[in-house]
């Protein structure tokens, strides 16, 4: 049977940057492990693989209007900043990706200017004086909100499941907002397992899944190199219809067991045996 993996694009782009800072806006990064952690899904330490029935990536185009800012009164063109350059490229990135559907919201029509939260408390809490440390350009930010996302979200988790379409749901997200699409969905037989990327989630929606697994591992930085030899090969592959996605899924396995080692979480086998394993998976002794 298959299985259908969707992605809260804004709650994981939060998870990523808050381990990866430094890739905070290389949205070739994001794209790819997007793809990486939602393909891990398909196999598990019981060997037990599952067919890929497509991946959902949800998310809202960037804010790209002029306001003044409240402080300088500056004019700030939205459309050229870090942000919006970064969602724009993310998003043409994602729709080039094997299987994958960009689900896109709106953004809320009510944009505002608010006071940064670490400011806001050292005012309230008096450790900053206004009168004699007053409000600076860079003590405020723009305020904004997606609009339709968890929507969109809930309708697909739902359809899935009513259509019978798949037979497990995976969502990466950290909130309970989708508690009554995944009471709906485990009603229908569907199996639901959600993937907060390491974070600790909300009592309710631990009691309306069926399974709790992230699949995002942070390796170090000397391991870039290695990563991107293996990921070239196995794309070669691919590109040569040498490798099928079942195959892949495979690889991706063996480097998160070699990821997991190499942060310390695995230790059933030893470094020499998930390397072998790995040449294995991508048929590199081959003649």
């Amino acid at each position: 049977m298959a299985t259908a993996i969707l992605i809260d694009g804004a709650y994981f782009i939060k998870r990523i940057r808050h381990f990866e800072p430094n890739n905070y806006f290389n949205a070739q990064r994001i794209a790819d492990l997007a793809v990486r952690c939602a393909m891990l899904h398909l196999s598990d330490k019981r060997k037990v693989k599952q067919e890929l029935y497509r991946i959902f990536f949800y998310d809202c185009a960037p804010l790209e209007k002029k306001m003044h800012n409240p402080i300088s009164k500056k004019a700030f063109d939205f459309s050229k900043s870090n942000e919006a350059i970064f969602r724009t490229e993310l998003h043409q990135r994602l729709l080039k990706k094997r299987k994958l559907a960009l689900r896109l919201g709106d953004l809320s029509q009510t944009v505002e200017w608010i006071i940064k939260p670490d400011i806001e408390q050292a005012i309230l809490k008096g450790k900053r004086d206004l009168s004699k440390s007053p409000l600076q350009e860079n003590d405020v930010i723009i305020n904004t909100r997606q609009k339709g996302v968890d929507m969109r979200i809930g309708i697909d988790i739902t359809t899935l499941a009513l259509k019978k379409q798949v037979n497990q749901i995976v969502l990466i997200a950290g909130d309970s907002d989708f508690v009554p699409a995944a009471k709906l969905a485990r009603r229908e037989g569907v199996d639901f397992i959600l993937d907060p990327i390491h974070q600790n989630i909300p009592d309710q929606l631990n009691e309306h899944i069926d399974g709790l697994r992230s699949t995002y591992f942070h390796k170090k930085k000397h391991d870039d190199l290695q990563e991107i030899i293996l990921a070239e090969a196995v794309l070669n592959r691919v590109k040569m219809g040498k490798e099928s996605l079942h195959s892949l899924a495979d690889v991706e396995m063996e480097l998160d067991l070699i990821y997991k080692m190499q942060n310390g979480l695995e230790e059933t086998i030893t470094h020499e045996e998930a390397m072998r394993n790995l040449r294995k998976v991508l048929k590199l002794d081959e003649n």
